[in-house]
C-alpha cells in the first residue's frame, strides 16, 4: 500500500489547517499496515497556477512543512518533500497532457470555480492543475490517494487518464499506471473564524482575533478564546439547539475535535452551562494541544538548515521512487533519450 497526498503551501498556519488536512495526514502514517508507505508533498508548482507573490511562497512552503513536522509527520517514516525538488512531477504532467482531453478538464468543477467569468484571463496551469495532480499520484504508482469531497472528481480523471494511457500505450499484463483508490478520510472538523461563525477561519481575515495561529503562546490562545464571538444562552443539551447559533457550534465543534469526541457528547456533558464556565475549558484543550506544536514549530523554523535537509532528504527518496515509472512511460511513447 503505498498512498500519496498533497497540500497547498499557504503560510500563518491556524488551527483549521490542523484539525482539516494535517492531522488526518498524522493518523494515517501512524494506521499504515506494516510494509506501507506515505509520500506528502507541499505542492508549491501546484502554487503558480495563480497570481502568488514569490517571496510568500517560499516561505509559505518552509512554513508548512515545519507545522507538518511540528504536528507529527515524521521524516522517518513518512516521506515529504516539495513538488519543485522533484522535476519529474512537471516532466510527467507533459507526457500526461497528450492523454488528457480538453473536454475532460473542462468539465473540472474547479477550474469553473476558480476561473469565474474570466476563463480567457485564466492561465493554462489553472486549466491543466489535474493533470499535474494525476502526474503527483501517478508517479509513484500511488495505491490510494486520500480524498475529500471536493477532491473525488479528480481523482476520478487521474484514473481515466491513466487508463487510457495503459490502453493506449501499453499491454494489458505490463501497464504503466497503478490506477489509485480513494481513501476517504474521517469528517474534518470544519473550524470557523472566532469573529464570525459562518466564515471559515482564514488566514486572510484582515483581524487576527479570528483565528488561532499554530504559532500563538498560551497568552494569546487564551485571550482569543475569551474574546470569542459567543451569544447570551446557554449551551444547549442537544444538537438541534444549536441551529441558527453559528459562532456557539464553532467552539463547540473545536472543543470536540480537540478531545476526540463528538458535539452531541460535548453538549451532553456541558448542557445548561453558560460560556462563562466553557470559553475557559475550551482554552486549556486548545494550549495542551498547540503548546507542543508551536514550541516545535518555532524551533524548526528557527533552523532552517535543518528544514532545508528534511525536505532534500524526502525529495530524494521521492525522485528515487519517481524515476522507473518516468522512465516506462517515456519507453511507452516512442521517446528516445540519451
Amino acid at each position: 500500500m503505498r498512498v500519496v497526498s498533497g497540500i497547498q503551501p499557504t503560510g500563518n498556519l491556524h488551527l483549521g489547517n490542523y484539525l482539516g488536512a494535517i492531522r488526518n495526514w498524522v493518523r494515517m502514517q501512524d494506521e499504515l499496515p506494516e510494509g506501507s508507505e506515505a509520500l506528502y508533498f507541499l505542492a508549491d508548482l501546484h502554487a503558480i497556477s495563480m497570481p502568488h507573490d514569490p517571496a510568500q511562497l517560499r516561505q509559505g512552503t518552509l512554513e508548512m512543512a515545519a507545522a507538518l513536522v511540528a504536528c507529527g509527520i515524521d521524516p522517518e517514516r513518512s516521506i515529504l518533500f516539495n513538488q519543485a525538488q522533484v522535476p519529474q512531477h512537471a516532466e510527467l504532467q507533459w507526457l500526461l497532457n497528450g492523454t488528457a482531453r480538453m473536454g475532460w478538464l473542462n468539465r473540472m468543477t474547479q477550474w469553473k470555480d476558480k476561473a469565474g467569468k474570466n476563463r480567457e484571463g485564466a492561465s493554462v496551469a489553472l486549466f491543466a492543475y489535474p493533470v499535474l495532480q494525476a502526474a503527483d499520484v501517478l508517479l509513484y504508482q500511488a495505491s490510494h490517494v486520500p480524498v475529500g469531497e471536493d477532491q473525488k472528481q479528480h481523482l476520478e480523471l487521474a484514473r481515466d487518464i491513466a487508463q487510457k494511457f495503459n490502453h493506449d500505450f501499453a499491454s494489458d499484463d505490463a501497464p504503466v499506471f497503478t490506477l489509485p483508490d480513494p481513501i476517504v478520510p474521517p469528517d474534518a472538523a470544519r473550524i470557523m473564524s472566532l469573529r464570525d461563525g459562518t466564515k471559515k477561519m482564514s488566514k486572510s481575515d484582515p483581524s487576527d482575533m479570528s483565528r488561532i495561529n499554530l504559532a500563538d503562546d498560551a497568552d494569546e490562545v487564551m485571550k482569543k478564546v475569551k474574546k470569542a464571538k459567543t451569544d447570551p444562552e446557554p449551551l444547549p443539551s442537544e444538537r438541534a439547539g444549536l441551529e441558527d447559533r453559528a459562532e456557539a457550534l464553532n467552539l463547540v465543534t473545536i472543543y470536540a475535535a480537540l478531545t476526540d469526541t463528538s458535539v452531541d457528547a460535548v453538549l451532553a456533558e456541558h448542557g445548561g452551562q453558560g460560556f462563562g464556565h466553557f470559553k475557559p475549558l475550551l482554552g486549556e484543550a486548545l494550549v495542551e494541544t498547540l503548546k507542543p506544536i508551536s514550541a516545535r514549530f518555532t524551533h524548526l523554523l528557527d533552523d532552517r538548515e535543518a528544514l532545508d535537509a528534511i525536505l532534500a532528504r524526502g525529495a530524494a527518496q521521492a525522485r528515487d521512487r519517481a524515476v522507473p515509472t518516468l522512465d516506462s512511460a517515456y519507453r511507452a511513447l516512442g521517446l528516445v533519450r540519451g
